[in-house]
């Protein structure tokens, strides 16, 4: 019998340990190159115990790398005998099917040793702009995507294995920015690593063993005791989601069987996997079935291993969403970020209040820039647009949301002072929102400007966009209605939005970000809300009597505007 914690201990110890992984998180911020980690944070730092078994991850983690790492951790951790590890040892890789999807996410991992022996492992994954390749959704397999990295060491006890960073450096257009975020996630392992040895210093701990072994058990009891709280029953759902043109849709078949206190997960039906970059690996598949699992059941337990214990998913290999190498990955979100939604459905007529409705923002859009400046310096930027969230039971879906990929919206001066680019405009879109008892959130319109003055860069400005939402907007539930669907131009005519579009001086690009769809009957909303919803801009007049059967007078409206000028003017 190993040690027992008394229940006050035990949560200082637990909160101490999420602590410590916020502080390597938010070394990241000060010490990353790339805006996509220090404003849209888009990585995952985590630690293990010893076995690989996950005991804290970051409190802004986001759920794709997070699920994926829980899984792809644990295997490359055990993919060596405990005494193949010795201190200052480094492992770098990027294999999409060990770990988070595609080639971008890097992972930087390394043991924990005190008093000699191996006691942990920290590692975090950085999806990194730029990783080589041919940047675009339509690539055919991963060797078109970038560089692959297999599990490698970067350091050999404490010595640093150049070749690999020269690799590196010589397959990359931003090698600076690239080579200066592998530092940065070795500096947060760093801070991960000495604040846990700290911490068993001064609890007068010999390891985490023990530790480990009652935070897991307690949280898998937890998590067991509100799904044992529904009745038992296989409840189903059927996703569609859009390819480009001219392909067909892909298929997403969900059962969510739940027995006692275990939900078993089968994906049988779904696609096959395709010839573009929409494919996902299995560790990316889980991470959404999870990260829908988790946020109904218990959204409030800290992750670890314990939440991962009662779901069994099955997904067929060679399908879209259990693909098999060499398929092309990139854009593997496109098609992911939808699984969550999807569990959603499945199972909302008996959690009706844990679910919301379809979000704008499924799949978080990522927008690739890159070039060559005037002078010929390479550049190279993503930013990830939020839309619409869906609607809950009880409240509106929130504006421009990255969900559910957690990441945040890159400010307008961080992409213009990292680009050649000039963003003309950035406002959100009325009436996008899908009507309903509770109403979708907005969506956003981005307009990018081509610089032809003396700033002009070296044409072409290519741009890949990983998205969706383009032909089926985001689904309402229970009566509410559909988000407004996304839009993609080029000097005002309709763009590709899955391929590689290439611009000149002068040119100007329009995304309309979708917006969430609504929750409930929109004749049951508050007429209250509606006029408020005017009032503010988010919806119109038009839509304010057509979809929740509110008539305004535009003369009341402007009593109304001019009241709340007064207030705000206070």
């Amino acid at each position: 019998m190993g040690r027992t914690f008394d229940p006050i201990t035990l949560e200082i110890l637990w909160r101490r340990l999420i602590s410590i992984v916020d502080e390597a998180d938010s070394s990241v911020a000060r010490t990353a190159f790339s805006s996509l980690l220090r404003d849209a944070h888009d990585y995952t730092c985590m630690f293990t115990d010893r076995f690989g078994r996950e005991l804290a991850q970051g409190t802004f983690a986001t759920p794709g790398q997070s699920g994926a790492m829980a899984l792809g951790i644990k295997n490359l951790v055990n993919k060596f005998p405990l005494d193949h590890y010795k201190a200052g040892d480094i492992f770098i890789t990027n294999d999409p099917w060990a770990l988070a999807g595609h080639l971008n996410d890097v992972c930087v991992m390394g043991p924990i040793f005190y008093k000699d022996q191996l006691v942990a492992f920290t590692a975090c994954v950085f999806h990194h702009s730029d990783i080589g390749g041919r940047v675009a959704s339509d690539n055919h397999d991963v060797f078109e995507e970038g560089l692959f990295i297999p599990l490698v060491k970067l350091y050999d006890g404490g010595v640093l294995n150049e070749p690999v960073l020269d690799m590196i450096r010589w397959n990359v257009r931003t090698s600076d920015e690239v080579i200066g975020d592998i530092r940065s996630q070795i500096a947060a392992n760093h801070v991960c690593a000495e604040k846990i040895r700290q911490m068993l210093k001064e609890s007068g701990l010999d390891n985490l063993d023990d530790l480990a072994d009652q935070i897991i058990g307690l949280t898998e009891k937890s998590i067991r005791e509100e799904i044992g709280k529904i009745p038992d029953g296989t409840y189903q759902a059927k996703g569609i989601i859009e390819q480009t043109k001219g392909k067909e849709d892909i298929v997403i078949q969900a059962s969510v069987k739940v027995e006692g206190s275990d939900i078993i997960v089968d994906l049988s039906g779904s696609s096959p996997q395709v010839d573009w970059g929409g494919n996902v690996v299995f560790n990316f598949t889980y991470a959404y079935v999870f990260m829908a699992i988790k946020s109904m059941f218990a959204p409030d337990i800290p992750n670890n291993d314990g939440c991962a214990r009662p779901i069994v998913l099955s997904a067929p290999e060679g399908s879209v969403v259990n693909c098999k190498f060499p398929a092309a990955v990139a854009a593997r979100m496109q098609i992911g970020h939808f699984l969550t939604e999807i569990i959603y459905r499945a199972v909302s007529g008996v959690l009706p209040g844990s679910v919301i409705a379809g979000s704008g923002g499924t799949p978080a859009a990522m927008n690739v820039f890159y070039g060559k400046r005037k002078g010929g310096k390479p550049w190279h930027s993503v930013i990830i647009r939020g839309g619409g969230m869906g609607a809950g039971a009880a409240n509106d879906g929130n504006y421009v949301y990255i969900f559910p990929a957690n990441g945040a919206n890159t400010p307008v001066e961080i992409f213009e002072s990292d680009t050649p680019l000039i963003v003309e405009k950035r406002e959100l879109i009325s009436d996008s929102g899908g009507p309903g008892r509770m109403k979708g959130g907005l969506g956003k319109r981005e307009i990018f400007r081509i610089p032809d003055d003396e700033y002009a860069p070296i044409p072409p400005v290519n741009l890949g966009i990983q998205a969706g939402r383009y032909s089926y907007p985001a689904e309402g539930l229970f009566d509410g209605k559909t988000g407004a669907k996304g839009q993609f131009l080029v000097n005002g005519a309709q763009g590709n939005p899955y391929g590689l579009t290439q611009l000149n001086p002068g040119d100007r690009v329009t995304i309309d970000a979708p917006g969430g769809g609504g929750y409930g009957n929109p004749l049951e909303r508050d007429p209250e809300l509606v006029v408020n919803d005017v009032i503010e801009g988010y919806i119109s007049i038009e839509s304010a009597k057509k979809d929740y059967g509110v008539a305004i007078d535009p003369v009341t409206l402007e009593v109304h505007e001019a009241e709340t000028k007064k207030l705000r003017s206070r």
